[in-house]
């Protein structure tokens, strides 16, 4: 017991910088406090005790206002950072993953038996995001703030967008790898398609006939800004 609790605290050190001191990490992280509610409520609801596990778990997200339904099975090092999370019933985590604020972990079916999603291990799911239905997210994927995924997701993919679209790594991310925090690494795939487009669709003006004023319809964005002249604003 006691060494799965140095290891809960160690994984706050390792994924939060802003961690001071094991006595600020105890009294002043309530994604802390909501796995050791977990733990508790999940013991009773494993053993058939499926009132006194849920009412735990209630009890649990009043004072952390995270919500892990007793039946959810997560895995070791596991962190939360911040809060606002809710994880459902038939939710499995594995090792080494990392939700941020306003992450669900949730259902999209009203019948019994497997209807959450599965996390394998090393996952990090950014704010907001929104992981939907009995799907598999495969290790050693991040999935960007407020992306929703309601598809499987194959190990080492980047997700992004709404609907969630997958990118393959071009550098996998590797077990004994540093945790994958680094959010600011999200491809925009609209933006990066829209540009190219236009770039063909000048070339192909300079190539034939241009439009009656002359200029293309829309510029290709300078320094990544678009220009003025090529909206009404």
């Amino acid at each position: 017991m006691f060494l799965r609790l140095k290891e809960d605290i160690k994984a706050v050190f390792d994924r939060d910088p802003a961690a001071r001191s094991v006595l600020e990490v105890l009294f002043c992280y309530p994604g802390l406090h909501a796995l050791w509610f977990h733990r508790i409520s999940h013991w009773f609801w494993t053993h058939e005790f499926f009132f006194i596990g849920r009412f735990i778990s209630h009890m649990g997200r009043f004072f952390t206002g995270i919500e892990i339904h007793p039946g959810a099975k997560i895995g070791r090092n596991f962190f939360i950072d911040h809060g606002f999370v809710v994880i459902g019933e038939t939710a499995e985590v594995g090792e080494d993953v990392t939700l941020y604020h306003g992450v669900t972990l949730g259902g999209t079916s009203l019948e019994k038996g497997k209807r959450h999603p599965t996390l394998g291990d090393r996952v990090v799911v950014g704010a907001g995001a929104k992981v939907l239905g009995a799907i598999t997210i495969g290790d050693d994927t991040r999935i960007g703030a407020n992306a929703v995924v309601v598809k499987s997701v194959p190990p080492n993919s980047v997700v992004v967008g709404v609907p969630g679209q997958v990118i393959a790594r071009s550098k996998p991310h590797h077990a004994n790898d540093a945790p994958d925090l680094d959010h600011t690494r999200l491809p925009d795939l609209v933006g990066v398609s829209l540009v190219d487009l236009i770039k063909r669709v000048e070339v192909l003006e300079a190539q034939g006939e241009r439009h009656a004023n002359g200029k293309p319809h829309v510029h290709v964005p300078t320094d990544g800004s678009w220009q003025e002249e090529d909206f009404s604003i």
